[in-house]
């Protein structure tokens, strides 16, 4: 081989390297430009999660806000409860027994009204009979009169 073809080869081999590093640099500038793109899909994907971040911490506060309030309800759970077992226990110990107490001197009242209906009805009848016999002692009070009267005049 002459030295015309050495070169030749030489400078076919460096053209076709050439070519190569062209298509190297293509594909780097791909490369770089998909790295860019990346970058930049990074970029959004880190906003995106600081926006996540943010509402998880918003989240948060208000499940701290939800406990808290929760812990209020059960705070006034237990009070409306305490107080229901007041009132059952006050219903339990003094109104039943009131309510007893009432229920058997009501019916000791009931038995002793039943015995003074009888007595109340015996007064009401002598009462009457009072009423009859005073008219008829009128009456006869007015017939003596005139008796007296006619008597008298008779006489």
């Amino acid at each position: 081989m002459t030295e015309n073809e050495k070169l030749d080869l030489l400078l076919s081999e460096m053209q076709e390297m050439k070519s190569d590093m062209q298509d190297m640099k293509s594909d780097m500038n791909g490369m770089k430009s998909d790295m860019q793109n990346m970058k930049s899909d990074m970029n959004g994907m880190k906003s995106d999660m600081q926006d996540m971040k943010s509402d998880m911490n918003g989240m948060k506060s208000d499940m701290q806000n939800m406990k808290s309030d929760m812990n209020g309800m059960k705070s006034e759970l237990q009070e409306t409860n305490r107080r229901i077992t007041n009132v059952e226990l006050h219903l339990e110990n003094h109104t039943d027994r009131n309510i007893q107490l009432l229920a058997e001197n009501f019916i000791n009242l009931t038995n002793k009204l039943n015995q003074a209906i009888p007595a109340a009805d015996k007064n009401l009848s002598y009462e009457v009979k009072v009423d009859y016999l005073a008219r008829k002692v009128q009456g006869m009070e007015k017939d003596i009169s005139e008796l007296k009267t006619a008597v008298a005049q008779g006489a």
